[in-house]
């Protein structure tokens, strides 16, 4: 093997693996869905793809942990996971969201708002990519520019999931009414959130050696117990994934110390 050819580390791939299988399987189940015009009959296809980019958030969590655990950050598993995240992250969710819920606006405008996502999802996976590779500068932060894709596709599965199962419980059919408008205009927002310079923290210094503080252990045991939940495992992913969201808007807001405690809280170390 010559020294410069990139090198391919069995672990982290194969995670990243495991995230474009779920996309991929994601937008096969949305297909089928869409082959079904009773709201009924296409529900649970729509559910089964919505917990399957739920699994492709939980592979790409694991593949950049394990690469950087074991020291194996490589420029193809950089390339590979961004390849992986833009079927997982972009295409699948703009696909549900377009037709489990966007469908019923004028028009094309479905349409027209799932790509925007999408073409933002990609421009930012772009970005990110090129300031990967540019070298970096004595304490500069490792905080994210932009929303990250996944919190963005996990708050739009979410949100959707969270819709379509009031529909179905109410008998709304695909008409959710002014829900709607409510998740167009929240994915054009994630959309400008992804190519912004808003930063958002990156926790990746969490990992599976990471000696958690009290708040942290707390946090993950009752998220943990709110899934088990059969009353709040619904609500449990919308509000995990808002908060980031919202704690990104909020976060040039509040003093360092507050930003200091929070993160470290989260994180175990400082990066602010």
């Amino acid at each position: 093997m010559s020294q410069n050819e990139p090198r391919i580390y069995l672990l982290p791939n194969l995670m990243t693996a495991g995230n474009l299988c779920c996309g991929f399987f994601a937008v096969l189940t949305i297909f089928k869905g869409m082959e079904l015009k009773d709201f009924s009959s296409a529900y649970p296809y729509y559910q089964q793809a919505i917990l399957l980019i739920f699994g492709s958030c939980i592979f790409d969590l694991l593949d950049g942990r394990l690469a950087r655990m074991g020291g194996k950050e490589s420029p193809f598993g950089q390339e590979f996971d961004s390849l992986a995240d833009v079927v997982s992250f972009g295409m699948a969710p703009a696909l549900l969201v377009s037709k489990a819920v966007l469908f019923n606006i004028e028009g094309r405008a479905g349409w027209a708002i799932a790509f925007i996502y999408l073409l933002c999802g990609a421009i930012r996976l772009a970005r990110f990519n090129c300031l990967a590779n540019m070298p970096k500068q004595e304490g500069e932060s490792s905080n994210f520019r932009g929303i990250p894709i996944p919190m963005a596709a996990g708050f739009i599965a979410s949100v959707t999931f969270l819709l379509i199962n009031f529909g179905k419980q109410n008998d709304w059919g695909h008409d959710l009414g002014w829900w709607n408008y409510v998740l167009a205009a929240a994915m054009l927002g994630l959309s400008f959130l992804m190519i912004s310079n808003i930063e958002y923290p990156s926790f990746k210094k969490i990992d599976f050696q990471t000696k958690g503080t009290v708040w942290g252990l707390l946090s993950g045991a009752i998220i943990f117990v709110l899934l088990l939940n059969e009353n709040t495992r619904w609500y449990t992913p919308t509000v995990i994934f808002s908060l980031y969201l919202i704690y990104g808007l909020i976060r040039p807001l509040l003093s360092k110390s507050w930003r200091r405690n929070i993160e470290k809280a989260l994180d175990g170390e400082d990066d602010v």
